[in-house]
């Protein structure tokens, strides 16, 4: 299939025959949101996050833009780096997400706020990831959405209602903002997702959704980062497939997301890979 790079065929069809007699009842799948079951470019325009949308359409006090934007200039070049210590850029990230966060507050975020960001047309599902929610749906099979947002968990879940495609075996761990009685933001509860502490947020940390995936020892992996991989830390599986999301700086970066995925889907491609995966194994 145009666009995706299987790492290690050999491995891989391994993996597929462990996991198809696993078959749905042993299968969960964990997922990074933004730029991975979301679009990284929408209509030729790089599209970085739902965050993103509230900056660049001034929906907060006047100022809040330029600020968030001189947080991104700052703090976006340090994640990308690979070649920086990692606890360098863990901590880089953690000012980056408890400043934004203050930012917020302090520019009289509400739910208002989210729900506009979320319906703006630039951000999309990937193409066919409605296929693919629905046949999870259809087949029971938990996806747990483990997000970093710099809106949290409600702009993820509005997301997906507005689009009635917030079902029940969807599960999202993500920030999560306190609200006044007028809906305004007024906190942000710890401990702070970023896009480098996945390995910190252990799924058994949140009890309900745990026990609904805790036997299902399968596991298929999507995120667009290479930091993505260790969303699975802490969680006792027997299979795991990886697929990383390459959609950018493509040379740049190969070498490292050969090394940490099995499967690359390229160039801001299609979920139709893992779709057709999906339907080999089960069906």
């Amino acid at each position: 299939m145009e666009n995706v790079l299987i790492t290690n065929e050999k491995r891989f069809k391994e993996l597929k025959e462990n996991f198809k007699k696993g078959g749905a009842e042993k299968l969960h799948l964990l997922a990074d949101f933004d730029k991975t079951l979301t679009k990284a470019f929408s209509n030729g325009k790089k599209i970085n996050s739902l965050i993103s949308v509230l900056r660049d359409n001034n929906c907060l006090t006047p100022d809040y833009a330029g600020k968030a934007n001189a947080l991104y200039e700052k703090y976006y070049p340090i994640e990308k780096n690979l070649l920086l210590p990692l606890e360098e850029r863990k901590k880089a990230m953690e000012e980056w997400w408890t400043k934004h966060f203050e930012l917020l507050i302090q520019s009289k975020l509400n739910i208002k706020d989210i729900e506009s960001a979320v319906m703006n047309q630039d951000v999309v599902l990937r193409e066919g990831a409605v296929d693919l929610l629905n046949f999870l749906k259809e087949k029971n099979i938990p996806l747990v959405i483990l997000s970093s947002s710099g809106l949290g968990e409600e702009s993820v879940k509005l997301y997906l209602e507005k689009r009635n495609m917030l079902f029940e075996n969807i599960h999202i761990i993500s920030n999560a903002f306190e609200w006044d009685e007028q809906n305004y933001a007024v906190g942000i509860k710890k401990p702070i997702i970023h896009t480098l502490s996945k390995d910190e947020t252990a799924i058994k940390d949140f009890p309900e959704i745990f026990k609904r995936v805790k036997e299902r020892k399968n596991v298929v992996l999507l995120g667009d980062s290479v930091s993505d991989v260790e969303m699975i830390t802490g969680f006792d599986y027997d299979n795991l497939v990886k697929i990383g999301f390459l959609n950018e700086d493509i040379e740049t970066n190969l070498q490292d997301y050969k090394k940490a995925f099995d499967v690359l889907i390229l160039q801001d491609s299609s979920v139709d890979f893992l779709n057709d995966f999906l339907k080999e194994i089960i069906e």
